[in-house]
């Protein structure tokens, strides 16, 4: 079933680790007592509207602290529209296709789901829609968003990110680049190297590392610096890599500098001293929240962004040392 309203709307475009296979409400004890505060205004304000139960399933590995910011504007979205949220995760595309079974089969209200896997997504996405369940996209799979049918897309486009980030590197005079990959075969991750390798003026190689084991890819990545000290920077795809690339250059004792995609409290931190040079950011805390704000609007109201033609893009934009004390506030909160 394709949930989109008639085509006259004008499209606008803005620029559980699961062990077991079974939902679960989500909880968050993080993010200080700022966040907290935070939240409990945003309760204040809830919605008068019915209660709905509303499921968002990612492909997030465990201890990503990215997907903690993801989460934290999903449950705050949440609060605020009287929304009952069902988060879980799986790395493993199959496992997470199974997550998203199980939300169909609890009937919840809405789908909030990540395509890093597209094709192993197609078959439980269309399930969901043939049960009529309305289904968002958001971060993974900018290119199969409207091919599944989904209503809307939040994120940002990773190969506009790469080439952005490679004009960037042309500007420091970088002659020589590392992309590490922590996961072969993520669109997201693949798209933003390549696009790396589109703009930037040098030589721009591939490292694929095992980011399930973060002692391996800080050896992969020395290694990979030692064999070859022509390479002037590296370049990670998210803020846990970028800081253990920073561990990697010093072991080699290489004289590359580091960037990276994505952000957390350390990496913004890491971009004040100088450890690392700037950072993309997609603000994830406004991915989760916009794609359970959109089914509440949906569900409650026939909105959708975009038209159903464009996805709302959350990034890129750079945090460099010229912006960097702005987002540290924001990035200590755990919503940065």
């Amino acid at each position: 079933m394709n949930h989109r309203l008639p085509r006259s709307i004008t499209p606008v475009l803005a620029t559980a680790t699961a062990a077991t296979l079974v939902l679960v409400g989500c909880s968050s004890s993080s993010g200080g007592k700022k966040a907290e505060e935070a939240g409990n205004r945003a309760s204040a304000r809830r919605a008068t509207t019915p209660r709905m139960t509303i499921a968002m399933v990612t492909h997030a590995p465990a201890g990503d602290t990215f997907w903690d910011t993801i989460r934290k504007g999903a449950e705050a979205a949440a609060a605020k529209d009287n929304v009952k949220l069902i988060y879980a995760n799986s790395e493993t595309a199959a496992t997470q296709a199974t997550l998203v079974q199980n939300a169909i089969d609890q009937k919840v209200d809405g789908i909030a789901v990540t395509l890093a896997k597209p094709d192993a997504m197609k078959a439980v996405v269309a399930k969901a829609e043939r049960a009529g369940i309305p289904v968002v996209g958001f971060n993974a799979g900018l290119a199969d968003w409207k091919k599944q049918g989904l209503l809307e897309f939040f994120g940002q486009d990773e190969s506009v990110s790469g080439q952005a980030l490679g004009t960037k590197l042309n500007g420091t005079g970088a002659k020589h680049a590392v992309c590490v990959i922590q996961a072969q075969g993520d669109v997201n991750l693949e798209d933003r190297c390549k696009g790396v390798k589109m703009t930037f003026n040098g030589t721009t190689d591939t490292l694929y590392v095992n980011g399930t084991d973060m002692p391996s890819v800080r050896s992969t990545i020395t290694a990979k610096l030692k064999q070859d000290s022509s390479i002037d920077y590296v370049v990670t795809l998210g803020a846990p890599y970028a800081l253990t690339a920073v561990q990697s250059v010093s072991e080699a004792g290489s004289k590359a500098k580091v960037a990276t995609f994505d952000l957390n409290k350390e990496l913004v931190n890491a971009v004040k001293n100088g450890s690392i040079q700037f950072a993309v950011d997609q603000q994830p805390y406004l991915q989760g929240y916009l794609a359970v704000d959109s089914l509440w609007l949906y569900k409650t109201n026939a909105n959708y962004s975009g038209g159903g033609e464009e996805p709302v893009l959350t990034g890129p934009a750079f945090v460099d040392k010229s912006n960097v004390d702005t987002i540290a506030r924001f990035a200590a909160q755990g919503t940065r």
